[in-house]
């Protein structure tokens, strides 16, 4: 836990020096909520529910996928020396949840304001918010890992991702549509089950395959 939470530290401190990357991140969220304000101000639900989440998932694609591809061959190769792959992944996917956290945090603030607040259950939309920010953290991290070793990584990033992140987008946009009240479903345990039943498996899958992608 010790060497995890360096590494996490160290992830903290990369992302503050290079600021630029993390104020592109902000600037790109803050730019499609203005696109939203100027073309309605008041924004139905459904419309809200599903926008909201499209916003997430660019801005998770544009923060995450800088977690192995920024970073050059020797700084691999110093990581790889100093703690086993395992920690090395798990302080890059706790750093990228809290800061997709953030990021959902400060959207739906600042997406209230331009196109209203249509939220009921605050308690079970926050929910939806940390198992979606984990699940698209996870899925991320690891495809991120697999995309720095090829040449086309974004282009690569985006066609193992979509296939990947389906599942949890699909999930997570019904079990915010429950909170929204948009539709009425005494059975939204099973979303949350489905969502965490996700979680689990992408993180299993993760932890085991990445040492050889980390290796090679």
């Amino acid at each position: 836990m010790n060497i995890v939470l360096k590494l996490l530290r160290k992830e903290f401190l990369l992302e503050f020096r290079q600021g630029y990357a993390l104020g592109g991140i902000f600037l790109y969220v803050f730019s499609m909520i203005f696109v939203v304000y100027i073309a309605s101000v008041k924004v139905p639900a459904p419309v809200w529910n599903v926008l909201f989440w499209l916003i997430m998932l660019f801005a998770s694609i544009n923060a995450v996928v800088k977690s192995f591809v920024s970073e050059s061959g020797s700084r691999q190769l110093y990581y790889y020396q100093l703690a086993p792959p395992a920690l090395i992944l798990l302080s890059k996917i706790l750093y990228n949840t809290l800061l997709l956290l953030l990021l959902g945090l400060i959207a739906f603030g600042a997406y209230s304001v331009v196109g209203g607040n249509p939220v009921r259950d605050n308690g079970l939309f926050l929910l939806a918010l940390v198992l979606g920010s984990s699940g698209f953290a996870i899925a991320f991290t690891f495809i991120s890992a697999i995309a720095a070793k090829a040449n086309n990584s974004a282009t690569l990033m985006a066609i193992l991702s979509f296939p990947v992140i389906i599942p949890i987008l699909v999930t997570v946009i019904r079990l915010s549509r429950l909170s929204l009240g948009i539709m009425t479903d005494t059975t939204y345990g099973i979303d949350i089950t489905n969502l965490l039943a996700i979680d689990a498996i992408l993180l299993t899958l993760t932890f085991i395959l990445f040492p050889y992608v980390w290796k090679d």
